[in-house]
């Protein structure tokens, strides 16, 4: 039967080619008949810029769905093509219903021509969209296990992912969901390969954080990742909050084989169950795998999480870092610099790139979600609710950039918004400001985004009644915008009323303090206080206590610690024991160590030791060790070493390994070797390979090898790699080849390199390569050299081994290689040590390095310009590199000019640093006023450095202080808020 009867006989228009997916399954019955299956699937999956996953390729060829663009799908149909070419089947008909031959169905144009015409491409749209826009209902934990569904059949909208401008003049109010062409970074190789890896059969369970700024493409890389690597058997779970996650983990429903989708995951980690979700993510990922947590997390927040608190200071998110120091971090870039011919080449094609280059070819990812486009709704506001929504949109702009992560309450924006609106706006106000505000302030732009938009139900359908989020776009501009400004008093007092979250009034009052804002602090503080969170009067007592109501501070302290507080019972015990009641400061330390602080009960160790009670310091000594607690027992082993107790110590050590393993050993050997004791180190380090830890066996050798030979600790580094290599270390063969190579034992070290390489330690390679230079055989160091190319990190040692043995014309030749592919460090280290070295090269490296990209070497040119005298020279290039978080440049080279009595020059400069965002120079700058004798201005800059939030960290306060008023004045004698809100 002819095309035209198949037409005919199913009533399509006559002559009518079968459709894209009639044709793809026609292509498979190809492969499959006529070929013998080949190229495999596996095979074709793994072609560069196929779909990495055979599983997909085979849905494919199947029929059963397309790609998201065609460039994978040609891709394969290129590679089938070639294989039927190599068998001679071009010529042939593809069935005996046609006359067609297969080089007409595998034509590259014919599978254009059918892509264009194809009108439900899941690129442009996904019939789930309308479907699935919010969170699911939540489960009964029977059901949740069944809650899994396949990763091909989310959205990109229900993941997250921005829809983009249309690039189209006519917009209609039911446009389409629109993705952009997707442009291929770096950073998206990296994070296939790792995703890749992560979802093969044997894999171990795994946490990939793709980090980046707002709207830079994090989450649209994520979903691209997943739909090009994992394979369609998997399942993805999009829990809708840290509660639908913890139900999710609790009933066992993450199994094997699943993608665990948490985007912005510090909705997860921070707030009240940010510690359990981080605790129930570390046990599953140390359960069965294959499993994937995939999660997207801004700097700020990763830092926030990750970062360990100062001495003395809670620790509010140890599990958090915990869980993030596992991760494998993928960084997403804010600028497309790097692919922009793609980017240009791609938008011949496609109308959303094509106007996003209009725009701007830097911030493409925030173009092309209508950022500048929001930034002008809410800077230049039109109407007669203008100005009003201008208001709410600020107001929400200074609660996120302080640090308030959750929705915001229309009753907290209603509240908030009288002082940001000027006297003759107030009176102007009717009664339907609020609501003409919210709708300025609700419009979409672009039909892309809103500025204050709605937040998904928990759980369910639909949006919560009552509460917005402000577009991330828009948080960022106010981050950038607004942070030399504190917010107004109308701001503080709405969020103690309606910020229903606690922890955002926690975070609120700490910014407050480092604004001297106190009496807003306390506020914020009670009415988290309020809510039973005893970590809240913990931190007023502090406050009380920092500005000098001494009284106030204890019954406030008193109050956390009747509420359950050890915090506050330490608090108390080190404000007695520093005003000098003893007997008072140990009867609290008991009372916290009564309520299981272990500190307090170190704390009480060496109080017993100091007054002579060995005796008793030692019955407090078996508490630390009865409750287990690791890194006690070692501090007090630590202490018992330094009174020359051995026997004790070695007690104490056993029981601290009995309780956290040898981790604890190790982590006091590292800071013993930095402390210079490296006796005392090496003792540690026996003790935890005695213990079991071949970690240790490692340290130890490395750290014995340092005495060199013929030293008996060099023999002694031999025989421990030895062990170490029997008890399957890999990275000992590599150290183990070092130290022959450096005995003169070529052979040997020449066998342990290679046996490193078996073991998949793909660094010996530049060693081997290096050995074999050394010897003369120029052939196996060049093909070595070849391998080692292909990888940065592997070329990078190569470089700094050229270096080392003489043969600088050779590094820096490998050096500018690796600048070429956008990785300066290999020449920042050479000019590095050329400077350190004080010979010639220095300074030409540096602007090698610089021409790759790197601003480390540009601050290192302006530094060596500013010394060498050529001042003007270095302002240019500090000038020129900051911007962005690189404005330091500026505030160092400030501070160069003030050394060298250029005060006028560092002023200037200071001043600049300011303007483009460094606030840390206003500091700089009152204190070049008051040296200069104005102190009108250096007050005037002192109160812009407390509202940009530095206050606490600058300028001292005297002994009682009521800090200073929302608009900066100092505060007349307030009282402070005891419990309940009627103070407000």
């Amino acid at each position: 039967m002819s095309v035209q009867d198949i037409g005919e006989a199913t009533g399509d228009a006559v002559g009518k080619e079968p459709d894209i997916y009639e044709d793809l399954r026609r292509v498979g019955a190809l492969k499959r008949d006529k070929m013998d299956g080949e190229p495999a699937d596996n095979s074709l999956s793994r072609i560069p810029g196929a779909p990495a996953s055979r599983d997909t390729v085979g849905a494919w060829l199947r029929g059963d769905r397309l790609p998201q663009k065609p460039g994978p799908l040609l891709t394969v149909l290129a590679a089938i093509r070639a294989e039927a070419e190599a068998r001679g089947l071009l010529r042939q008909r593809v069935d005996s219903g046609t006359d067609e031959t297969v080089a007409d169905l595998l034509e590259p144009a014919r599978w254009r021509r059918k892509w264009d015409a194809e009108p439900r491409r899941p690129a442009e749209t996904s019939q789930d969209d309308a479907a699935h826009t919010m969170a699911p209902e939540p489960l009964a934990r029977e059901e949740l296990p069944r809650a899994r569904r396949a990763v091909w059949e989310w959205s990109p909208r229900r993941l997250g992912v921005h829809p983009a401008i249309s690039g189209s003049v006519e917009v209609t109010e039911d446009a389409e969901f629109v993705l952009p062409w997707f442009i291929l970074r770096a950073h998206d190789a990296e994070l296939r390969a790792r995703l890749g890896s992560a979802v093969a059969a044997d894999a171990e369970p795994v946490l990939v954080v793709v980090q980046g700024g707002s709207c830079v493409g994090k989450t649209r890389s994520a979903f691209e990742a997943v739909r090009a690597v994992v394979p369609d058997d998997f399942a993805l779970l999009l829990p809708a909050d840290a509660a639908n996650l913890l139900e999710v983990l609790d009933a066992d429903a993450l199994g094997p084989r699943t993608v665990l989708w948490l985007d912005e995951a510090q909705q997860y980690l921070d707030g009240p169950a940010g510690e359990t979700v981080a605790a129930k993510l570390l046990r599953r990922l140390d359960a069965v795998g294959p499993l994937v947590v995939l999660a997207t997390l801004w700097p700020d927040h990763h830092r926030r999480l990750s970062t360990a608190p100062s001495e003395g200071q809670s620790d509010p998110h140890p599990l958090a870092r915990k869980l993030l120091a596992q991760a494998h971090r993928i960084h997403v870039p804010a600028t497309f610099v790097s692919e922009l011919e793609a980017v240009r080449q791609a938008a011949r094609q496609d109308r959303s790139l094509a106007a996003a280059l209009q725009a701007s070819d830097d911030g493409l990812a925030q173009v092309l979600a209508a950022g500048p486009d929001l930034v002008s709704h809410y800077e230049h506001p039109v109407g007669v609710h203008g100005a009003y929504g201008k208001a709410l949109i600020s107001v929400a702009m200074d609660a996120y950039r302080l640090r308030v992560d959750g929705p915001l309450p229309l009753e907290f924006l209603e509240t908030a918004a009288p002082d940001y609106l000027s006297d003759v706006e107030r009176a102007a106000a009717g009664p339907d400001w609020f609501d003409g505000a919210l709708t300025h302030a609700r419009t979409l732009i672009k039909q892309t985004s809103s500025p204050l938009q709605p937040v998904p139900r928990r759980s369910g359908m639909g949006a919560q009644p009552g509460v917005v989020r402000l577009a991330d776009y828009l948080q960022e501009h106010g981050r950038r915008t607004r942070k030399l400004l504190c917010p107004p008093a109308s701001f503080f007092h709405a969020a103690a009323r309606h910020l229903p979250e606690p922890s955002d009034l926690l975070h609120l009052a700490l910014e407050c303090r480092f604004r001297a804002r106190y009496r807003h602090a306390a506020e914020l503080y009670r009415a988290a206080a309020d809510s039973h969170i005893t970590e809240a009067l913990t931190a007023l007592a502090e406050l009380r206590e920092h500005a000098g109501d001494r009284e106030g501070a204890e019954r406030t302290a008193r109050e956390a610690a009747d509420a359950g507080s050890t915090n506050a019972l330490m608090k108390l015990a080190q404000w007695r024991g520093a005003y000098g009641d003893r007997a008072e400061a140990e009867r609290l330390y008991r009372a916290a160590a009564h309520a299981g602080s272990a500190e307090a009960l170190m704390v009480l160790v060496r109080l017993r030791e100091h007054a002579g009670d060995r005796e008793e310091a030692e019955l407090l000594a078996g508490q630390v060790a009865k409750a287990g607690n690791a890194h006690a027992l070692a501090e007090l082993a630590w202490m018992r070493d330094k009174t020359g107790d051995r026997a004790s110590a070695d007690r104490l050590y056993g029981a601290a390994v009995t309780a956290g393993g040898t981790d604890v050993f190790i982590n006091l050997a590292c800071r013993r070797v930095r402390a210079g004791d490296v006796r005392e180190a090496e003792r540690l380090y026996r003790a935890a390979a005695d213990a079991g830890s071949t970690e240790a066996l490692v340290l130890l050798a490395r750290q014995l090898e340092r005495h060199g030979p013929p030293s008996a600790s060099w023999y002694e580094a031999e025989r421990l790699y030895r062990a170490a290599i029997t008890a399957g270390r890999t990275d000992a063969l590599v150290d183990l080849a070092g130290l022959r190579e450096n005995a003169g034992d070529r052979d040997e070290a020449e066998r342990l390199y290679r046996a490193a390489i078996a073991a998949g330690r793909t660094d010996a390679l530049v060693s081997l390569a290096r050995l074999r230079e050394k010897v003369g055989d120029r052939t196996e160091t060049e093909r070595l050299h070849r391998v080692a190319t292909h990888d940065p990190r592997l070329l990078e040692s190569l470089v700094f081994l050229r270096d080392m043995d003489g043969d600088a014309e050779g590094a820096e030749e490998l050096a500018r290689q690796l600048a070429n592919d956008d990785n300066p460090n290999a020449l920042e280290e050479m000019a590095s040590r050329r400077l350190a070295l004080k010979s010639t090269g220095a300074e030409r490296l540096y602007r090698a390095a610089a021409d790759a990209g790197s601003n480390v070497a540009v601050r290192a040119l302006v530094k060596l310009h500013a010394e060498a005298g050529s001042h003007e020279v270095a302002e240019r290039l500090a000038l020129q590199t900051a911007v962005g978080t690189e404005m330091y440049v500026l505030a160092d080279l400030a501070q160069f000019f003030e050394k060298v009595g250029d005060r006028e020059r560092a002023a200037r400069l200071h001043q600049e640093a300011v303007d483009r965002g460094w606030t840390d120079s206003l500091d700089d700058l009152a204190r070049l006023g008051e040296d200069a004798g104005d102190r009108q201005e250096a007050e005037r800059l002192r109160r812009a450095s407390a509202d940009a939030g530095h206050y606490l960290f600058v300028v001292p306060l005297p002994p009682t202080s009521y800090g200073l008023n929302a608009d900066g004045s100092p505060a007349e004698p307030w009282t402070w808020p005891e419990p309940g809100l009627s103070h407000l």
